[in-house]
Protein backbone atom coordinates (compact mmCIF):
# COMPACT_ATOMS: atom_id res chain seq x y z
CA UNK A 1 0.00 0.00 0.00
CA UNK A 2 1.67 3.55 -0.76
CA UNK A 3 2.65 5.41 1.93
CA UNK A 4 1.13 9.32 2.07
CA UNK A 5 2.87 11.87 -0.10
CA UNK A 6 2.28 15.37 -0.41
CA UNK A 7 3.81 18.30 -2.31
CA UNK A 8 3.21 21.88 -1.07
CA UNK A 9 0.59 22.63 -4.06
CA UNK A 10 -1.64 20.57 -1.71
CA UNK A 11 -1.74 22.56 1.31
CA UNK A 12 -1.91 26.14 -0.51
CA UNK A 13 -4.51 24.44 -2.70
CA UNK A 14 -7.78 26.81 -2.01
CA UNK A 15 -9.76 23.24 -3.53
CA UNK A 16 -11.85 22.23 -1.21
CA UNK A 17 -12.26 19.08 -2.15
CA UNK A 18 -8.56 18.79 -1.39
CA UNK A 19 -8.67 20.36 2.22
CA UNK A 20 -12.70 19.92 3.16
CA UNK A 21 -13.42 16.64 5.93
CA UNK A 22 -13.77 14.08 3.65
CA UNK A 23 -16.86 12.60 5.22
CA UNK A 24 -19.22 15.78 5.36
CA UNK A 25 -18.03 16.74 1.72
CA UNK A 26 -18.82 12.74 0.04
CA UNK A 27 -22.25 12.95 1.75
CA UNK A 28 -22.88 16.61 0.52
CA UNK A 29 -21.84 15.21 -2.99
CA UNK A 30 -23.53 12.01 -2.80
CA UNK A 31 -27.10 13.18 -1.90
CA UNK A 32 -28.06 14.91 -5.67
CA UNK A 33 -26.41 11.77 -7.54
CA UNK A 34 -28.48 9.56 -5.01
CA UNK A 35 -31.98 12.06 -6.12
CA UNK A 36 -31.03 11.45 -10.16
CA UNK A 37 -30.37 8.00 -9.80
CA UNK A 38 -33.80 7.02 -7.96
CA UNK A 39 -35.61 9.27 -10.60
CA UNK A 40 -34.03 7.38 -13.40
CA UNK A 41 -35.08 4.22 -11.70
CA UNK A 42 -38.51 5.45 -10.92
CA UNK A 43 -38.37 6.14 -15.05
CA UNK A 44 -37.69 2.46 -15.52
CA UNK A 45 -40.11 1.42 -13.50
CA UNK A 46 -42.87 3.93 -15.25
CA UNK A 47 -41.98 2.76 -18.76
CA UNK A 48 -42.28 -1.03 -17.95
CA UNK A 49 -46.17 -0.12 -16.82
CA UNK A 50 -46.48 1.84 -20.13
CA UNK A 51 -45.26 -1.07 -22.10
CA UNK A 52 -47.96 -2.97 -20.24
CA UNK A 53 -50.91 -0.84 -21.03
CA UNK A 54 -50.13 -1.43 -24.78
CA UNK A 55 -50.02 -5.35 -24.11
CA UNK A 56 -47.69 -8.32 -22.97
CA UNK A 57 -46.14 -8.44 -26.60
CA UNK A 58 -45.16 -4.58 -25.71
CA UNK A 59 -43.91 -6.04 -22.17
CA UNK A 60 -41.77 -8.68 -23.86
CA UNK A 61 -40.73 -6.40 -26.18
CA UNK A 62 -39.49 -3.83 -23.73
CA UNK A 63 -37.90 -6.19 -21.74
CA UNK A 64 -35.66 -7.75 -24.83
CA UNK A 65 -34.00 -3.97 -25.44
CA UNK A 66 -34.02 -2.70 -21.81
CA UNK A 67 -31.00 -4.87 -21.10
CA UNK A 68 -28.85 -3.07 -24.61
CA UNK A 69 -30.46 0.20 -23.17
CA UNK A 70 -29.10 -0.25 -19.75
CA UNK A 71 -25.53 -1.29 -20.92
CA UNK A 72 -25.14 1.50 -23.00
CA UNK A 73 -26.00 4.11 -19.65
CA UNK A 74 -23.56 2.33 -17.69
CA UNK A 75 -20.57 2.80 -19.99
CA UNK A 76 -21.36 6.15 -21.10
CA UNK A 77 -22.01 7.64 -17.41
CA UNK A 78 -20.50 4.80 -15.47
CA UNK A 79 -17.23 3.40 -17.44
CA UNK A 80 -16.34 6.13 -20.20
CA UNK A 81 -18.24 8.65 -18.04
CA UNK A 82 -15.72 7.93 -15.26
CA UNK A 83 -12.81 8.00 -17.60
CA UNK A 84 -13.65 11.45 -18.18
CA UNK A 85 -13.70 12.46 -14.64
CA UNK A 86 -10.87 11.03 -13.90
CA UNK A 87 -8.79 12.46 -16.03
CA UNK A 88 -10.26 15.88 -15.81
CA UNK A 89 -9.77 15.70 -11.64
CA UNK A 90 -6.68 14.44 -12.06
CA UNK A 91 -5.62 17.73 -14.12
CA UNK A 92 -7.47 20.35 -11.99
CA UNK A 93 -5.34 18.43 -9.09
CA UNK A 94 -2.06 19.28 -10.54
CA UNK A 95 -3.64 23.00 -11.15
CA UNK A 96 -3.06 22.04 -15.04
CA UNK A 97 -7.25 24.37 -15.88
CA UNK A 98 -5.77 24.14 -19.68
CA UNK A 99 -5.06 20.25 -19.58
CA UNK A 100 -8.92 19.90 -18.32
CA UNK A 101 -9.97 22.16 -20.70
CA UNK A 102 -8.23 20.16 -23.50
CA UNK A 103 -9.43 16.73 -22.15
CA UNK A 104 -12.82 18.19 -21.76
CA UNK A 105 -12.87 18.49 -26.04
CA UNK A 106 -11.70 15.22 -26.48
CA UNK A 107 -14.15 13.25 -24.06
CA UNK A 108 -16.76 15.08 -26.36
CA UNK A 109 -15.16 13.54 -29.40
CA UNK A 110 -15.28 10.34 -27.62
CA UNK A 111 -18.75 10.72 -26.48
CA UNK A 112 -19.31 11.37 -29.99
CA UNK A 113 -18.59 8.70 -31.74
CA UNK A 114 -19.25 6.24 -29.03
CA UNK A 115 -22.84 7.07 -29.56
CA UNK A 116 -22.51 7.07 -33.14
CA UNK A 117 -21.22 3.33 -32.88
CA UNK A 118 -23.93 2.62 -30.99
CA UNK A 119 -26.91 3.60 -32.36
CA UNK A 120 -25.40 2.33 -35.75
CA UNK A 121 -24.59 -1.15 -34.49
CA UNK A 122 -28.09 -1.21 -33.05
CA UNK A 123 -30.26 -0.41 -36.02
CA UNK A 124 -28.68 -2.44 -38.32
CA UNK A 125 -27.88 -5.26 -35.90
CA UNK A 126 -30.77 -4.89 -33.03
CA UNK A 127 -33.42 -7.89 -34.84
CA UNK A 128 -30.52 -10.10 -34.78
CA UNK A 129 -29.73 -9.51 -31.31
CA UNK A 130 -33.10 -9.55 -30.11
CA UNK A 131 -34.03 -13.18 -31.70
CA UNK A 132 -30.73 -14.07 -30.22
CA UNK A 133 -32.58 -13.10 -26.98
CA UNK A 134 -35.40 -15.28 -27.55
CA UNK A 135 -37.63 -12.85 -29.22
CA UNK A 136 -39.87 -13.50 -32.13
CA UNK A 137 -43.27 -12.55 -34.21
CA UNK A 138 -44.56 -9.56 -32.69
CA UNK A 139 -42.34 -9.41 -29.81
CA UNK A 140 -39.66 -8.83 -31.93
CA UNK A 141 -41.85 -6.37 -34.13
CA UNK A 142 -42.57 -3.94 -30.72
CA UNK A 143 -39.08 -3.70 -29.66
CA UNK A 144 -37.30 -2.83 -33.03
CA UNK A 145 -40.11 0.01 -32.59
CA UNK A 146 -38.46 1.00 -29.31
CA UNK A 147 -35.51 0.17 -30.07
CA UNK A 148 -34.62 1.69 -33.19
CA UNK A 149 -35.58 5.15 -32.48
CA UNK A 150 -33.57 4.80 -28.98
CA UNK A 151 -30.69 4.31 -30.59
CA UNK A 152 -30.90 6.42 -33.44
CA UNK A 153 -30.88 9.53 -30.85
CA UNK A 154 -27.92 7.32 -28.70
CA UNK A 155 -25.57 10.41 -29.47
CA UNK A 156 -27.96 12.26 -27.26
CA UNK A 157 -27.49 10.14 -24.58
CA UNK A 158 -23.59 9.38 -24.53
CA UNK A 159 -23.41 13.10 -25.04
CA UNK A 160 -25.23 14.02 -22.33
CA UNK A 161 -23.64 11.76 -19.79
CA UNK A 162 -20.07 12.87 -21.09
CA UNK A 163 -20.57 16.75 -20.58
CA UNK A 164 -22.37 15.64 -17.39
CA UNK A 165 -18.97 13.98 -16.48
CA UNK A 166 -16.96 16.45 -17.31
CA UNK A 167 -18.93 18.68 -14.81
CA UNK A 168 -18.69 15.71 -12.21
CA UNK A 169 -14.75 15.95 -12.80
CA UNK A 170 -14.92 19.22 -11.54
CA UNK A 171 -16.52 18.29 -7.98
CA UNK A 172 -19.71 19.99 -9.28
CA UNK A 173 -22.50 17.55 -8.80
CA UNK A 174 -25.41 19.59 -8.81
CA UNK A 175 -25.59 21.06 -12.58
CA UNK A 176 -25.80 17.09 -13.48
CA UNK A 177 -27.81 15.78 -10.62
CA UNK A 178 -30.71 18.60 -11.34
CA UNK A 179 -30.42 18.28 -15.19
CA UNK A 180 -31.00 14.09 -14.77
CA UNK A 181 -33.49 15.14 -12.86
CA UNK A 182 -35.13 17.43 -15.23
CA UNK A 183 -34.60 14.41 -18.08
CA UNK A 184 -35.83 11.76 -15.99
CA UNK A 185 -39.26 14.03 -15.25
CA UNK A 186 -39.62 14.83 -19.01
CA UNK A 187 -38.84 11.40 -20.12
CA UNK A 188 -41.47 10.05 -17.76
CA UNK A 189 -44.22 12.67 -19.41
CA UNK A 190 -43.32 12.23 -22.67
CA UNK A 191 -42.71 8.43 -22.71
CA UNK A 192 -46.48 8.38 -21.59
CA UNK A 193 -47.90 11.29 -23.81
CA UNK A 194 -46.51 9.93 -26.94
CA UNK A 195 -46.73 6.16 -26.26
CA UNK A 196 -50.50 6.35 -25.24
CA UNK A 197 -51.87 9.47 -26.80
CA UNK A 198 -52.18 11.11 -23.35
CA UNK A 199 -54.14 14.83 -24.20
CA UNK A 200 -53.92 16.21 -27.92
CA UNK A 201 -50.01 13.80 -28.41
CA UNK A 202 -50.76 11.12 -30.95
CA UNK A 203 -50.45 7.44 -29.41
CA UNK A 204 -47.24 5.88 -31.37
CA UNK A 205 -46.73 3.02 -28.76
CA UNK A 206 -43.62 1.91 -28.49
CA UNK A 207 -42.05 4.17 -30.52
CA UNK A 208 -43.92 6.72 -28.44
CA UNK A 209 -42.35 5.59 -25.47
CA UNK A 210 -38.78 5.69 -27.11
CA UNK A 211 -39.04 9.12 -28.29
CA UNK A 212 -39.55 10.48 -25.07
CA UNK A 213 -36.01 9.03 -24.08
CA UNK A 214 -34.78 10.56 -27.24
CA UNK A 215 -36.14 14.19 -26.83
CA UNK A 216 -35.45 14.63 -22.82
CA UNK A 217 -31.67 13.52 -23.89
CA UNK A 218 -31.11 15.87 -26.65
CA UNK A 219 -32.28 18.61 -24.84
CA UNK A 220 -30.13 17.91 -21.86
CA UNK A 221 -27.59 17.89 -24.57
CA UNK A 222 -27.99 21.06 -25.92
CA UNK A 223 -28.21 22.63 -22.09
CA UNK A 224 -25.16 20.69 -20.64
CA UNK A 225 -23.41 22.22 -23.85
CA UNK A 226 -24.71 25.82 -23.57
CA UNK A 227 -23.57 25.65 -19.73
CA UNK A 228 -20.26 24.48 -20.62
CA UNK A 229 -19.08 26.44 -23.57
CA UNK A 230 -20.49 29.80 -21.63
CA UNK A 231 -17.82 29.60 -19.00
CA UNK A 232 -19.70 28.86 -16.16
CA UNK A 233 -18.60 25.48 -14.90
CA UNK A 234 -15.00 25.82 -13.68
CA UNK A 235 -14.01 23.73 -16.86
CA UNK A 236 -14.75 25.74 -20.17
CA UNK A 237 -15.78 23.58 -23.11
CA UNK A 238 -13.62 25.15 -26.31
CA UNK A 239 -12.55 24.72 -29.49
CA UNK A 240 -9.89 27.55 -29.35
CA UNK A 241 -5.99 26.65 -29.58
CA UNK A 242 -7.25 23.09 -29.41
CA UNK A 243 -5.33 20.56 -30.74
CA UNK A 244 -6.07 16.92 -31.33
CA UNK A 245 -3.65 14.96 -29.35
CA UNK A 246 -3.42 11.31 -29.03
CA UNK A 247 -1.94 11.18 -25.76
CA UNK A 248 -5.20 13.18 -24.27
CA UNK A 249 -7.15 10.32 -25.45
CA UNK A 250 -5.17 7.62 -23.99
CA UNK A 251 -5.55 9.68 -20.86
CA UNK A 252 -9.44 9.29 -20.90
CA UNK A 253 -9.26 5.99 -22.83
CA UNK A 254 -6.54 3.95 -20.34
CA UNK A 255 -10.24 4.45 -17.52
CA UNK A 256 -12.72 4.41 -19.81
CA UNK A 257 -12.44 2.04 -22.09
CA UNK A 258 -10.88 -0.83 -19.46
CA UNK A 259 -14.33 0.01 -17.03
CA UNK A 260 -16.41 -0.47 -20.25
CA UNK A 261 -15.56 -4.22 -19.63
CA UNK A 262 -17.30 -3.71 -15.97
CA UNK A 263 -21.13 -3.23 -17.88
CA UNK A 264 -20.41 -6.14 -20.14
CA UNK A 265 -19.74 -8.40 -16.95
CA UNK A 266 -23.02 -7.48 -15.22
CA UNK A 267 -25.55 -8.04 -18.38
CA UNK A 268 -23.58 -11.32 -18.70
CA UNK A 269 -23.85 -12.22 -15.33
CA UNK A 270 -27.65 -11.44 -15.60
CA UNK A 271 -28.33 -13.05 -18.65
CA UNK A 272 -26.67 -16.32 -17.44
CA UNK A 273 -28.14 -16.79 -13.95
CA UNK A 274 -31.54 -16.04 -15.31
CA UNK A 275 -31.06 -18.56 -17.54
CA UNK A 276 -29.45 -20.96 -14.70
CA UNK A 277 -32.55 -20.19 -12.73
CA UNK A 278 -34.65 -20.94 -14.94
CA UNK A 279 -33.53 -24.66 -14.81
CA UNK A 280 -35.15 -24.34 -11.23
CA UNK A 281 -38.67 -23.66 -11.49
CA UNK A 282 -40.92 -20.70 -12.64
CA UNK A 283 -40.87 -20.23 -8.45
CA UNK A 284 -37.07 -19.82 -8.21
CA UNK A 285 -37.12 -17.35 -11.00
CA UNK A 286 -39.79 -14.79 -9.90
CA UNK A 287 -38.03 -15.08 -6.43
CA UNK A 288 -34.54 -14.51 -8.33
CA UNK A 289 -36.89 -11.51 -10.21
CA UNK A 290 -37.99 -9.79 -6.71
CA UNK A 291 -34.79 -10.26 -5.35
CA UNK A 292 -33.03 -8.68 -8.48
CA UNK A 293 -35.38 -5.69 -8.45
CA UNK A 294 -34.14 -4.60 -5.09
CA UNK A 295 -30.58 -4.71 -6.00
CA UNK A 296 -31.29 -2.63 -9.40
CA UNK A 297 -32.76 0.05 -6.63
CA UNK A 298 -29.46 -0.62 -4.83
CA UNK A 299 -26.97 0.35 -6.95
CA UNK A 300 -27.88 3.81 -7.61
CA UNK A 301 -26.39 4.22 -3.94
CA UNK A 302 -23.48 2.54 -4.47
CA UNK A 303 -23.18 4.95 -8.14
CA UNK A 304 -23.82 8.25 -5.84
CA UNK A 305 -21.25 7.24 -3.56
CA UNK A 306 -18.81 6.09 -6.15
CA UNK A 307 -19.24 9.31 -8.24
CA UNK A 308 -19.02 11.34 -6.24
CA UNK A 309 -15.20 9.70 -4.73
CA UNK A 310 -13.92 10.11 -8.20
CA UNK A 311 -13.18 13.55 -8.51
CA UNK A 312 -11.97 13.77 -4.63
CA UNK A 313 -9.60 10.99 -5.22
CA UNK A 314 -8.55 12.39 -9.29
CA UNK A 315 -7.87 15.39 -7.47
CA UNK A 316 -6.21 14.04 -4.69
CA UNK A 317 -3.84 12.29 -6.76
CA UNK A 318 -3.15 14.64 -9.73
CA UNK A 319 -1.88 16.92 -6.40
CA UNK A 320 0.25 14.14 -5.25
CA UNK A 321 -1.47 13.50 -1.88
CA UNK A 322 -2.03 9.86 -2.38
CA UNK A 323 -2.52 9.48 0.78
CA UNK A 324 -5.68 11.75 0.93
CA UNK A 325 -6.74 9.58 -1.99
CA UNK A 326 -7.21 6.59 -0.53
CA UNK A 327 -8.77 7.77 2.74
CA UNK A 328 -11.34 9.06 0.64
CA UNK A 329 -11.42 5.33 -1.48
CA UNK A 330 -11.94 3.19 1.81
CA UNK A 331 -14.10 6.30 3.50
CA UNK A 332 -16.92 5.77 0.63
CA UNK A 333 -16.57 2.61 0.25
CA UNK A 334 -17.40 1.58 3.70
CA UNK A 335 -20.05 4.09 3.64
CA UNK A 336 -21.79 2.42 0.78
CA UNK A 337 -21.37 -0.75 2.28
CA UNK A 338 -22.82 -0.66 5.20
CA UNK A 339 -25.73 1.23 3.76
CA UNK A 340 -26.28 -1.35 1.23
CA UNK A 341 -25.10 -3.99 3.93
CA UNK A 342 -27.91 -3.10 6.19
CA UNK A 343 -30.53 -3.60 4.28
CA UNK A 344 -29.22 -6.62 3.07
CA UNK A 345 -29.53 -7.89 6.60
CA UNK A 346 -32.88 -6.57 6.70
CA UNK A 347 -34.40 -8.57 3.86
CA UNK A 348 -32.47 -11.27 5.15
CA UNK A 349 -34.20 -11.75 8.05
CA UNK A 350 -37.75 -10.06 6.95
CA UNK A 351 -38.01 -10.87 3.28
CA UNK A 352 -41.87 -10.21 3.59
CA UNK A 353 -41.32 -6.91 4.15
CA UNK A 354 -40.09 -6.52 0.15
CA UNK A 355 -41.30 -9.65 -1.32
CA UNK A 356 -44.49 -9.04 0.04
CA UNK A 357 -44.79 -5.48 -2.29
CA UNK A 358 -45.07 -7.68 -5.71
CA UNK A 359 -46.79 -11.36 -4.27
CA UNK A 360 -48.68 -13.32 -1.97
CA UNK A 361 -47.79 -16.50 -3.89
CA UNK A 362 -46.56 -18.84 -0.75
CA UNK A 363 -43.88 -20.59 -3.65
CA UNK A 364 -42.59 -17.61 -4.85
CA UNK A 365 -42.42 -16.23 -1.14
CA UNK A 366 -40.61 -18.97 -0.11
CA UNK A 367 -38.34 -18.47 -3.07
CA UNK A 368 -37.59 -15.01 -2.27
CA UNK A 369 -36.82 -15.36 1.15
CA UNK A 370 -34.22 -18.44 0.38
CA UNK A 371 -32.92 -15.69 -2.56
CA UNK A 372 -32.39 -12.62 0.66
CA UNK A 373 -31.01 -15.56 3.28
CA UNK A 374 -28.20 -16.12 1.21
CA UNK A 375 -27.62 -13.16 -0.64
CA UNK A 376 -28.86 -10.02 1.37
CA UNK A 377 -25.51 -10.93 4.08
CA UNK A 378 -23.39 -10.13 1.56
CA UNK A 379 -24.80 -6.61 -0.55
CA UNK A 380 -22.42 -4.94 2.09
CA UNK A 381 -19.24 -6.19 0.24
CA UNK A 382 -21.20 -5.84 -3.25
CA UNK A 383 -21.82 -2.09 -1.92
CA UNK A 384 -18.12 -1.88 -0.67
CA UNK A 385 -16.67 -3.46 -4.36
CA UNK A 386 -18.66 -1.23 -6.31
CA UNK A 387 -17.90 2.13 -4.46
CA UNK A 388 -13.82 1.03 -4.52
CA UNK A 389 -14.57 0.48 -8.54
CA UNK A 390 -15.68 4.22 -9.18
CA UNK A 391 -12.53 5.17 -6.47
CA UNK A 392 -9.95 3.33 -8.77
CA UNK A 393 -11.18 5.10 -11.67
CA UNK A 394 -10.42 8.46 -9.89
CA UNK A 395 -6.87 6.82 -9.31
CA UNK A 396 -6.65 5.73 -12.94
CA UNK A 397 -5.86 2.35 -11.81
CA UNK A 398 -9.62 0.27 -12.37
CA UNK A 399 -7.28 -3.20 -13.91
CA UNK A 400 -7.89 -4.70 -10.45
CA UNK A 401 -11.53 -4.13 -9.69
CA UNK A 402 -12.53 -4.94 -13.86
CA UNK A 403 -10.29 -8.36 -13.10
CA UNK A 404 -12.23 -9.07 -9.81
CA UNK A 405 -15.80 -8.48 -11.86
CA UNK A 406 -14.16 -11.12 -14.39
CA UNK A 407 -13.38 -13.68 -11.18
CA UNK A 408 -17.59 -13.36 -10.55
CA UNK A 409 -18.53 -13.70 -13.42
CA UNK A 410 -16.27 -17.40 -14.09
CA UNK A 411 -17.62 -18.28 -10.44
CA UNK A 412 -21.12 -17.46 -11.38
CA UNK A 413 -20.90 -19.44 -14.98
CA UNK A 414 -18.79 -22.12 -13.80
CA UNK A 415 -20.73 -22.76 -10.45
CA UNK A 416 -24.12 -22.37 -11.99
CA UNK A 417 -23.50 -25.46 -14.85
CA UNK A 418 -22.10 -27.41 -12.09
CA UNK A 419 -25.09 -27.19 -10.05
CA UNK A 420 -27.48 -27.12 -12.80
CA UNK A 421 -26.19 -30.27 -13.95
CA UNK A 422 -25.80 -32.11 -11.04
CA UNK A 423 -29.66 -31.07 -10.07
CA UNK A 424 -28.76 -29.63 -7.02
CA UNK A 425 -31.74 -27.93 -4.83
CA UNK A 426 -32.58 -24.18 -5.45
CA UNK A 427 -31.00 -22.67 -2.67
CA UNK A 428 -27.10 -23.34 -4.02
CA UNK A 429 -27.99 -21.47 -6.55
CA UNK A 430 -28.52 -18.56 -4.34
CA UNK A 431 -25.76 -19.55 -2.05
CA UNK A 432 -23.73 -18.93 -5.41
CA UNK A 433 -24.87 -15.91 -6.11
CA UNK A 434 -23.94 -14.39 -2.57
CA UNK A 435 -20.70 -16.30 -2.59
CA UNK A 436 -19.74 -14.23 -6.01
CA UNK A 437 -20.59 -10.94 -4.88
CA UNK A 438 -18.72 -11.46 -1.79
CA UNK A 439 -15.67 -12.82 -3.85
CA UNK A 440 -16.44 -9.95 -5.80
CA UNK A 441 -16.34 -7.11 -2.79
CA UNK A 442 -12.77 -8.84 -1.31
CA UNK A 443 -11.28 -9.07 -4.97
CA UNK A 444 -11.71 -5.41 -5.54
CA UNK A 445 -10.45 -4.40 -2.26
CA UNK A 446 -7.83 -6.30 -1.72
CA UNK A 447 -6.90 -5.02 -5.51
CA UNK A 448 -7.08 -1.28 -3.98
CA UNK A 449 -4.89 -2.33 -1.68
CA UNK A 450 -2.21 -3.55 -3.00
CA UNK A 451 -1.85 -1.71 -5.88
CA UNK A 452 0.04 1.44 -6.06
CA UNK A 453 -1.53 4.68 -6.88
Amino acid sequence: MTTETSSPAVAASPNALLTAPILGTLARLSVPNILAMSAAAVVAIAETAYAGQLGISALAGLALVFPMVMLQQMMSAGAMGGGVSSAISRALGANDDRRAEQLAFHAVIIGALAGLLFGVFFLLCGEYVYRLLGGNGVVITEALAYSNIVFLGAIGLWLTNTLASIIRGAGDMKVPSITLLAVALSQFLLAGAFGLGWGPFPALGMAGIGLGLVIAFSVSTLFLLWYLVSGRARVKLTVRGIKLKTEMFQDILKVGAISCISPLQTVLTVLILTRLISEFGVGALAGYGIGARLEFLLVPIAFAIGVACVPMVGMAIGANNVARARKVAWTGGICAGILIGSIGFLVALFPDIWTGMFTDVQPVMKSAGLYFAWVGPFYGLFGLGLCLYFSSQGAGKVLGPVIAGTIRLVVVALGGWILATNAMPEWTIFALIGGAMAIYGAATALAVYVVRW
